[in-house]
């Protein structure tokens, strides 16, 4: 396996040590197995949906968590004893325990998630704040600058 180091992008970067944090966290993970196969649909501009094909789980069997913004999927089936356990011929149904995790960005938040027809539906928004919106910057004009009193005495405003 081959290391990357990055630090030389930390030395550079000022305010985004939660992307060097997550591109360091991608290359140490380990490589998933592609279960359960899954899409990400973007459904507006702020609006999203992830669906995964989770075939045999019913609601109990499934977990759905969101820490750090980092969304966590989780299925389990019960363990059914010896003697309820069915005879398979076949069988072509995966039902083994799984986890799949993804990494949100910021400001987005889970809303919601639905079973149905063997498919997870987890809806996901972004919501930015209004302090993270762009605003217009009034820009001064030296000429109609006022005069304010600073400690009692008069200055110029900048």
């Amino acid at each position: 396996m081959r290391s990357v180091d990055y630090s030389p992008f930390y030395r550079s970067i000022v305010g985004f040590d939660r992307l060097a944090n997550l591109i360091d966290a991608a290359s140490k993970a380990e490589p998933s197995n592609g279960y359960p196969p899954y899409n990400i649909e973007q459904l507006g501009e702020n609006d999203y949906r992830i669906e995964l094909a989770v075939a045999g789980f019913g609601d109990e069997d499934l977990s759905v968590e969101v820490q750090e913004n980092v969304l966590t999927v989780s299925g389990r089936k019960a363990d059914r004893p010896e003697d309820e356990a069915p005879n398979y011929l076949h069988r072509g149904i995966a039902e083994r325990a799984f986890e799949r995790r993804f990494h949100l960005a910021d400001h987005v938040t889970v809303e919601g998630a639905e079973l149905k027809n063997g498919l997870l539906f987890i809806s996901l928004q972004r919501e930015i704040p209004e302090t993270a919106k762009p605003r217009r910057i009034e820009i001064g004009n030296a000429s109609t600058a006022k005069t304010k009193t600073i400690e009692g005495r008069k200055t110029k405003a900048a």
